[in-house]
């Protein structure tokens, strides 16, 4: 099976949006394949604790379950831009969410047999 990564660039303003992507990480991690999702943007909030929770879309499961089942099964990085534009460090997202670049986000999908989806 590929390596899946998944780029999430919204959050709470788009919250349909923010929940396929999460759905799409979280169901691939489920099936057994690797499973890379980046937070960028406002999605970088997700990775904050709490935060993901108190987002909430009728009939979808729960934001702050999907991010857990990734971060259970796969990895999940914060944009390091991102985050310093929010004032954000590692210390400040859940545990197991670390924080990179550009050039860590161009490695990855770079990489042979890698499928990446931009939400």
């Amino acid at each position: 099976m590929r390596t899946l990564v998944v780029k999430l660039t919204c959050g709470a303003e788009a919250p349909e949006r923010a929940n396929q992507a999460l759905t799409v990480a979280a169901t691939a991690a489920v099936a057994g394949a690797s499973v890379s999702l980046w937070l960028t943007g406002e999605a970088a909030w997700l990775a904050v604790p709490g935060r993901a929770a108190d987002i909430s879309l009728p009939h979808a499961v729960a934001m702050d379950a999907l991010l857990e089942q990734v971060l259970a099964a796969g990895s999940v990085t914060v944009c390091s831009q991102c985050a310093v534009r929010r004032s954000l460090e590692e210390s400040d997202l859940l545990p197991g969410v670390r924080v990179a670049g550009a050039a860590a986000y161009v490695d990855e999908v770079l990489t042979d047999d890698v499928q990446a989806l931009v939400y």
